[in-house]
């Protein structure tokens, strides 16, 4: 007669019926031997004498570090020391300005218009279809810009004349 309980089989390589619990069990059996590792000796203990000596050492450490960050720098290290040069045109140049509020205001303005446009973009990326179509438009206008100004002599003589002339604009002639 056929029992009634359902115990798992599994078909191994060799096409032979295997009862999995017995396997696992076995399995666990077996390496539980090799599972305990033995246990790690106490950290030592330190005497009184030398954890009061590690303090006291700690404490002058600290009292020669505030001795010397409240004290003056020596002369020679302040004499060493060189601001880079667009450190020094910076400095100028937020000297000469007159109404710093409303520098400060536009700077604050752009790096929040910046963060803005960031979110903008990254809202507009997740969209399915937008950022394939932004690819082709990009391609196609590359292509056409290279086509336009690039591949013929006179056209690229004249695209660079152009480009000297609004760096000219820019930075004036000097």
């Amino acid at each position: 007669m056929a029992s009634t309980t359902s115990t798992p089989f599994s078909l191994s390589s060799s096409s032979t019926l295997i009862d999995t619990k017995t396997t696992i069990r076995q399995s666990a059996a077996a390496s539980s031997q090799w599972v305990a590792l033995p246990t790690l000796p106490p950290p030592p203990v330190q005497s009184q004498s030398r954890a009061a000596k590690n303090t006291a050492y700690g404490r002058k450490i600290a009292r020669n570090v505030v001795a010397m960050a409240t004290g003056e720098a020596p002369a020679e290290v302040v004499a060493t020391i060189e601001l880079p040069e667009i450190v020094k045109t910076i400095q100028e140049s937020w000297d000469k300005v007159e109404d710093k509020y409303a520098v400060t205001s536009l700077a604050v303005a752009g790096g929040v218009a910046l963060c803005a446009s960031s979110g903008m973009i990254s809202a507009i990326d997740r969209l399915p279809l937008v950022p394939g179509v932004l690819e082709l438009v990009g391609i196609g206008y590359t292509a056409w810009f290279a086509y336009k100004n690039l591949v013929f002599k006179p056209d690229r003589e004249v695209l660079i004349q152009k480009i000297k002339e609004t760096y000219y604009e820019i930075i004036g002639t000097s």
